[in-house]
């Protein structure tokens, strides 16, 4: 019974009724205008349907009105791009204004029917109406009273799940903006990868130098070089922290784009704090770094920092050879180091994942692995 008087207290279905009743309000200006011809509001929906904006009015007043807090997804709010989204608004004007001749009727008749059944019974007297005269036993009158109230609840109810579903069908997003939506979406998941591969760059890179350089300078028990250790420490956790914050910034801001990254112009911050760990860094840059687009050498920047990262963490100190080459259209980077036993096979971390799916993001290629008696990472990125 409950489920049943649901919609009773839900302000959708008010607000569904309230939207079939607003044609309603133009053919009556109509009628007193020319009460011989109630079709001309119909015939002016035409040319009405056909203006690009009425679209997005309709769609509007569909959210608010037909499917508030649920569905709004389903209503399309944007103009009229095609002719067939305009004649799919001018059928929509047509149905709405259909579906309002008949809820108009029912919403004043039936209170009526249940008013006259209601004196019919207290005063023992026939109906009688301009179009029927009926004469029943009181009783029988007293029977009949929650009828057309529940035709009413039947007729507020199935009417306004009909205008809805017709709207879903007639307002809903075209093709066109089905796949855009699509595009968006897409493009915020892979936003929130790219976020999710920067945080294990910075931060993943920012832990492995502070431990190694911890590790480094208790080891070493020599005061100057502890100085240095921590001074390196310091300053890579305060350039993680900007990485944080940056990132959260994007988070709290969507519609930010994700700017002020570090690009491969300023690789030599990444080989120093190597360097300070206690890794021998063999550094060649070949071509005008300076000049590689800047979506490629910001990805640039963390390959080559998850690189130096993957060093630190599973060599150790050791020698690597860092070479950044800028030519022929391409940007190649190559970071190699000694062999440990650590990573004697294909690397499966998700650092040589990210490295991977960085690479594949740009159109370019990564190989990781052992060559020479070597760990190597090499990858190539198209500039354009």
């Amino acid at each position: 019974m409950a489920r049943f008087l649901h919609p009773l207290v839900r302000g959708t279905t008010y607000t569904r009724w309230l939207h079939l009743w607003v044609p309603m309000l133009f053919e009556s200006v109509w009628l007193f205008v020319d009460m011989s011809k109630p079709w001309v509001p119909a015939v002016l929906l035409v040319p009405l349907g056909l203006v690009p904006a009425v679209r997005r009015g309709e769609g509007v007043q569909a959210r608010f009105m037909l499917a508030r807090g649920d569905g709004d997804a389903a209503f399309s709010i944007s103009p009229s791009t095609t002719w067939r989204d305009r004649w799919r608004t001018v059928l929509w004007l047509e149905v709405r204004m259909a579906l309002g001749w008949v809820a108009g009727p029912i919403t004043i008749w039936l209170p009526a029917a249940a008013v006259l059944l209601v004196k019919a019974a207290s005063d023992a007297e026939p109906i009688h109406t301009p179009v029927i005269t009926v004469a029943l036993p009181q009783w029988v009158y007293a029977l009949l009273v929650p009828l057309p109230l529940l035709a009413l609840y039947g007729s507020v109810v199935g009417l306004g799940e009909l205008i809805t579903a017709l709207a879903r069908r007639l307002l809903g997003p075209s093709p066109t903006e089905r796949l855009a939506a699509l595009e968006e979406r897409t493009e915020q998941l892979l936003e929130r990868n790219r976020i999710a591969r920067e945080l294990h760059d910075s931060i993943g890179h920012a832990l492995t130098v502070a431990v190694v350089q911890a590790g480094a300078a208790r080891a070493a028990a020599d005061p100057a070089f502890t100085d240095r250790a921590l001074s390196a420490i310091e300053d890579t956790g305060r350039a993680a922290l900007e990485d944080l914050e940056r990132v959260l910034g994007v988070l709290r801001e969507a519609e930010r784009p994700a700017s002020s990254r570090p690009t491969l112009t300023e690789a030599d911050r990444l080989l120093e704090s190597a360097r300070t760990s206690g890794a021998k860094v063999d550094a060649e840059v070949t071509g005008p770094v300076e000049t590689v687009p800047g979506p490629v050498s910001r990805e640039g920047y963390r390959i080559l920092q998850e690189s130096l990262t993957n060093v630190l963490r599973h060599a150790g100190s050791v020698p690597v050879r860092v070479r950044i080459e800028v030519a022929d259209g391409t940007l190649g980077l190559e970071v190699r180091n000694p062999l440990t036993a650590d990573i004697s096979g294909p690397g499966r971390g998700s650092g040589l994942r990210g490295i991977r799916e960085r690479a594949a993001l740009l159109g370019g290629r990564a190989r990781t692995g052992p060559v020479e008696g070597d760990w190597q990472v090499h990858v190539e990125l198209p500039l354009r």
